[in-house]
């Protein structure tokens, strides 16, 4: 059980170090006009990583069923963002009042709980004798998801501290999971629930992209529109040769 442990903490300390990396990336990035590309990419990120990752999973061990809490996660974000969150300025890019509530929370929250259930996979991989397969697909997702998050956070006005904080608790999330899976192994059927989980987490990405990314992309990209397109073809891209390469 030792050595198991050992080797989801070498793994989890090299995801967090990527999610880390991916953030860096953009507080670096000084021009807005760069930013909305980068959110642009982040939008595809988003709907890659839905369509091409957590509802072909979701299928795949939970059939049609478990596409109905799809839904359920977009409703969620949705009344998460608009009743209990403060909501973000209309042009984020030139407002910070808001800069410690808002969209990058709500981001934060639903790419949370996919890293969570990342690391169940996780520790359920190394117990299995399999983990170096689920480790390459879970780090290969965090980092492009990690600067979808900063490029929020950023558009946002948050400060280069606070964005590296959500990077790193954000990665934390995949030792977190780790622990639960271990912790709940002899009670729950994580392999049962995991499907309606990936479903759900499916729901808030597609929220994330289309109700609040895309329509920021739309009013702060004009002058843009054909890198923006192409920024957000590269990151649905980058998603399907991750699921393609990963897939087992």
């Amino acid at each position: 059980m030792s050595s198991v442990v050992a080797e989801v903490a070498i793994f989890s300390c090299i995801i967090i170090l990527g999610a880390i990396a991916g953030a860096v990336v953009v507080v670096f990035t000084r021009k807005p006009t760069r930013l909305v590309t980068f959110l642009a990419f982040a939008a595809g990120v988003m709907l890659g990583a839905a369509f091409f990752h957590m509802l072909p999973e979701a299928y795949h061990d939970g059939g049609y069923r478990s596409f109905t809490l799809v839904p359920a996660g977009f409703v969620f974000l949705l009344v998460l963002e608009r009743y209990f969150l403060s909501h973000t300025c209309e042009e984020p890019l030139d407002c910070t009042e808001h800069a410690n509530h808002g969209l990058g929370l709500t981001a934060f929250l639903g790419l949370a709980v996919h890293t969570l259930f990342d690391g169940i996979a996780l520790g359920s991989a190394v117990k299995e004798g399999v983990g170096m397969m689920a480790f390459i697909a879970v780090a290969s997702h965090k980092v492009p998801s990690s600067l979808s998050l900063a490029s929020i956070l950023k558009a946002e006005g948050k400060r280069t501290q606070v964005i590296l904080s959500y990077a790193v608790f954000y990665g934390l999330m995949v030792p977190v999971g780790a622990a639960l899976y271990f912790g709940f192994d002899a009670v729950l059927s994580f392999e049962k629930f995991s499907p309606w989980a990936l479903a759900f987490s499916a729901g808030t990405f597609l929220y994330i992209a289309v109700s609040d990314l895309l329509p920021h992309v739309n009013r702060h990209g004009k002058e843009r529109q054909g890198r923006n397109l192409l920024a957000l073809g590269v990151g649905l891209f980058v998603m399907l040769a991750l699921a393609r390469v990963t897939e087992h």
